[in-house]
């Protein structure tokens, strides 16, 4: 394995996360793998955004502001953030079926949990302890699924695992929101536990068996973190990605008190994002195999432009509802960045997976929070679009910034130099 990837994109892999894990010891039924993988995303997906329908709902509950009902997004993000480096580190000798199936079922614990929850305060620290597993999980399932898949489709592989959680925000959050309306916000978290355990069954009948890598530990995990492109990459993520949260953490008032949509619409506007986040998904994925650095800078203005529109497109249910499908399609940037860390992170696969996840998620805290402050300044609902575009130009700042200390590392040989 080499220590430093290429640094021109050429689109080709370079098969650094597919000899991340040990080969499985027997035939593996790839689509079946990746379905399992792909249910326990479709479990945190639901679980991560189905908030974001129903925060008056649970505002009115627990006696708060809808922007202080919005803390409870940032908690949960704040435990990906935190729970993504600390259990890769910790579990980087684990074999990976088992630490995949011990995530999700704290997972369904954390759920089953929220929905009990008394008040304000142990909500947050409820959804906190509940985000923790999720950047593992997905860092994990990622080289798992990158590890099984067939030469020269890593990406896409990537992709049909993080179809799981772009799938939820078009069946299983208009669901949960459905449920939450009819029984309560908290019937929506037991319908996200329910599922997590799904995937539990699933993740122990189809995963391999794999090892984790050769040498794995704690100390080497820990590497990825002495990479500038690590930095770089996840810096885009928690920053660039952070408008599309700015936006959707307060999707259901804007549109009803701006674009004046019934009640009753907001589950389809909520599908719309769905769709709109499985076509990015599927794109991004595609594009990323093809042209990988090329996919992050077109997707990042891209974004920019998509979320600048909002400002004027939500006045209308219509062109509010298309923008919002547009707004979902900007996922499309996940899968590359999935990749490029992969590409980067030299032998600290483990870590740099999952701390994909944790910028994520530093962009759901950070899109929420700044959102928030907007609408609390008195800049009205649809400031979310400004702020979400003012995010995505200052990612497009810091790709440039990771392309120019990649070109200026390069070695006469072509290759990065291992920093």
């Amino acid at each position: 394995m080499n220590a430093s990837p290429p640094v021109h994109d050429t689109g080709a892999d370079t098969d650094i996360s597919s000899s991340a894990l040990s080969a499985p010891t027997r035939p593996v039924n790839f689509l079946r793998a990746v379905l399992a993988l792909g249910v326990g995303g479709f479990a945190i997906g639901t679980g991560e955004f189905v908030i974001m329908g129903l925060l008056p709902e649970v505002a009115r509950d627990i006696a708060v502001s809808i922007p202080q009902a919005g803390h409870v997004i940032s908690a949960y993000a704040l435990g990906v953030v935190i729970g993504a480096p600390v259990l890769a580190v910790l579990a980087a000798g684990w074999r990976r079926r088992a630490l995949l199936i011990a995530l999700m079922a704290i997972f369904a614990a954390g759920n089953f949990a929220s929905a009990m929850a008394p008040g304000y305060m142990s909500l947050n620290l409820l959804r906190f302890a509940t985000g923790l597993p999720h950047g593992t999980y997905f860092g994990v399932a990622a080289l798992v699924a990158a590890t099984l898949a067939p030469p020269g489709r890593r990406a896409r592989a990537v992709g049909l695992v993080m179809l799981g959680l772009t799938g939820a925000t078009l069946v299983g959050v208009p669901i949960a929101a459905w449920l939450g309306q009819l029984f309560g916000w908290r019937a929506a978290f037991v319908f996200v536990g329910i599922i997590a355990l799904i995937a539990v069954a699933l993740l122990r009948r189809d995963i391999p068996d794999l090892a984790a890598p050769a040498g794995a530990s704690p100390w080497r995990e820990l590497g990825a973190l002495k990479r500038k492109q690590v930095w770089f990459t996840l810096g885009i993520g928690a920053i660039g990605f952070g408008g599309m949260f700015s936006v959707f953490s307060y999707i259901k008032p804007t549109l009803i008190e701006v674009a004046g949509l019934p009640l009753g619409g907001v589950p389809f506007v909520l599908a719309l994002f769905g769709l709109g986040m499985v076509t990015g998904n599927l794109v991004g994925s595609r594009l990323a195999d093809k042209s990988l650095m090329r996919t992050i800078g077109g997707l990042l203005v891209y974004a920019a432009l998509v979320l600048a529109m909002f400002t004027f497109a939500a006045h209308n249910v219509y062109t509010a509802a298309f923008n919002v499908f547009l707004i979902g399609t900007t996922v499309a940037i996940g899968p590359a960045l999935q990749i490029r860390l992969m590409d980067v992170a030299g032998d600290a696969q483990t870590l740099a997976a999952a701390l994909n996840h944790s910028a994520f998620n530093m962009a759901n805290a950070l899109g929420a929070w700044l959102g928030g402050v907007a609408i609390a300044a008195g800049l009205g609902w649809t400031s979310t679009g400004w702020v979400g575009a003012l995010l995505a130009l200052a990612g497009i700042g810091i790709f440039g910034w990771a392309v120019m200390s990649a070109r200026a590392g390069t070695r006469p040989d072509g290759r990065l130099e291992a920093t």
